[in-house]
């Protein structure tokens, strides 16, 4: 049984909660263990903190999850979505949008939501590496955003929007790659230090560039115009 279905199929448990007041006290749960695995790391992290930031018993954990990992697994899956939810437009023939202004957004909403999350982002990531229901369940969420790039990509194809010489699929893993290996080594490793509005602006042009779509005038791009003109009174 794959980690997604196993979560989804907890509340089915007969411990599981099935009242309104079940859900909420679940979700209470979910919260306070995001917190706590912020602040102490999953290992060093304990079930009766979770509980008591939750402001249930210790026992209480239990009736909702099994476990100090089942709960975590949760908790990854939850982050996980809201951070692919933004790419979900990235690639959309049919809105009236520029691509440009699309994947601008698309950018600027996941730099956002990663920025946002990169504490526990970070503690996702190493856990991932030994927990395998937890890698499992996040290749799952990458093959699916892969998947609808790549059927997105064909699509605009077929409008003849974008290159035709482009495999889709190598194209959607080579972008989706930059899209979550970037801010990690951003918000989470500190291996760069850049200006935010100029890393969605990078980002995008190297995302419209690599499939070929149209650019938008450089007067529709303040920021980039602006350091080429340093740049320039530089190297004079």
């Amino acid at each position: 049984m794959s980690t997604a279905r196993s979560l989804t199929n907890d509340t089915d448990k007969p411990s599981g909660p099935r009242s309104r007041k079940g859900v909420e006290t679940r979700a209470r749960l979910v919260a306070a263990a995001k917190e706590i695995f912020e602040q102490d790391g999953f290992l060093d992290a304990r079930i009766s903190d979770i509980a008591e930031r939750a402001g249930l018993s210790h026992g209480s954990f239990y009736h909702y999850f099994d476990s100090k990992e089942e709960v975590f697994r949760e908790v990854a899956l939850e982050v996980d979505q809201s951070l692919t939810a933004p790419m979900n437009v990235i690639v959309d023939p049919m809105s009236s949008a520029t691509p440009y202004e699309r994947i601008h957004e698309a950018m600027r909403l996941h730099l956002e939501s990663y920025r946002k999350e990169a504490r526990i982002m970070g503690v996702i990531e190493q856990v991932s590496r030994f927990d395998s229901e937890v890698g499992s369940a996040r290749f799952e969420r990458h093959r699916e955003y892969n998947s609808w790039v790549t059927n997105s990509i064909r699509s605009l194809q077929r409008h003849g929007q974008i290159d035709e010489r482009l495999d889709p699929v190598i194209a959607a893993a080579a972008l989706g790659s930059m899209t979550y290996r970037f801010p990690e080594m951003w918000f989470v490793q500190g291996m760069i230090d850049v200006d935010f509005d100029e890393a969605v602006d990078q980002l995008t042009l190297l995302f419209v560039r690599a499939l070929g779509l149209p650019e938008p005038p450089e007067m529709e791009l303040p920021r980039l115009a602006a350091t080429k003109e340093a740049a320039g009174r530089q190297s004079g």
